[in-house]
């Protein structure tokens, strides 16, 4: 497939003070990309800024909340101003723990929608607006395989993930002239700071360096779409095809088996 070089190109990521963002930030860099971070915690952008600069790489922090909209706004505007433009950008921001709809409150599941469709929403619409003036431009999401129907103890995280799956999909027919392009990147369980104890089970779980390699692969080869890895992308695959309530009983049977699990290692320590 063409690739799409980053070479020379302006990038900015979403999300990017730790995890698979930081690491996609590295890799971008080291392959030519002026790179632009942002997130809540400027001392690790600052960090990010500090090792690429030694390295003799191009990369400029712009610390915000991702939730913010108009902080966001702000973001664009700056990386803009600083860099001349924004050819990629990889909106990677939002995540969450083990949920349990029978102790979530109303305010708890919406809460993380705000933290992984909202956040992708406000760094969306400011750099589409900027895009569409230049006629070209990637936009990459974050997303994850749990996106693709309801998972135990990830429901509020499954249904901010496929709400933007459907919005980027809407993008795609009423944006089809605009000569931007939209990624949407699935990904199994990943190992980071922040999955670490987190109480989800992770089958088939791959490290952050992995990961942020098939992201990269993912914005630079043409395609709209790109699941990792393989062997969880084929299981999830085979879910969207079995009858409903065939996946429900299997996820179900998984749940159950898991809460015995942990019941039983409660009781053993």
């Amino acid at each position: 497939m063409p690739r799409n070089d980053l070479t020379g190109k302006v990038v900015l990521v979403v999300g990017a003070s730790s995890g698979m963002g930081r690491r996609f930030a590295e890799l971008a860099a080291a392959a030519g990309a002026t790179v632009a971070v942002t997130a809540r915690r400027a001392e690790l952008l600052d960090q990010i800024v500090a090792t690429q600069h030694a390295q003799g790489y191009r990369c400029s922090a712009h610390p915000a909340d991702a939730t913010d909209a108009a902080a966001a706004r702000y973001v664009v505007e700056q990386v803009v101003e600083l860099h001349g433009r924004i050819d990629s950008v990889l909106l990677n921001a939002g995540g969450a723990p083990a949920l349990d709809l029978n102790t979530l409150t109303a305010e708890a599941i919406t809460g993380y929608m705000r933290t992984n469709y909202d956040v992708a929403v406000n760094y969306l619409v400011p750099v589409l607006a900027h895009m569409r003036e230049h006629g070209t431009g990637t936009v990459a999401h974050t997303n994850s395989l749990a996106g693709w129907y309801g998972i135990p103890l990830q429901g509020p995280y499954s249904a901010a993930k496929a709400a933007v799956r459907v919005l980027l999909d809407t993008y795609r027919i009423e944006y089809a002239a605009s000569g931007i392009r939209f990624v949407s990147i699935y990904p199994g369980f990943v190992r980071t700071e922040a999955t670490l104890g987190d109480g989800m089970p992770a089958p088939g779980e791959i490290d952050e360096d992995t990961a942020a390699r098939h992201m990269i692969r993912a914005v630079t080869h043409a395609g709209e779409s790109y699941s990792f890895p393989w062997h969880t992308a084929a299981l999830v695959g085979v879910g969207r095809v079995v009858p409903t309530r065939a996946r429900r009983t299997i996820l179900g049977w998984a749940l159950r088996s898991q809460r015995h699990s942990d019941q039983t290692e409660g009781q053993t320590q």
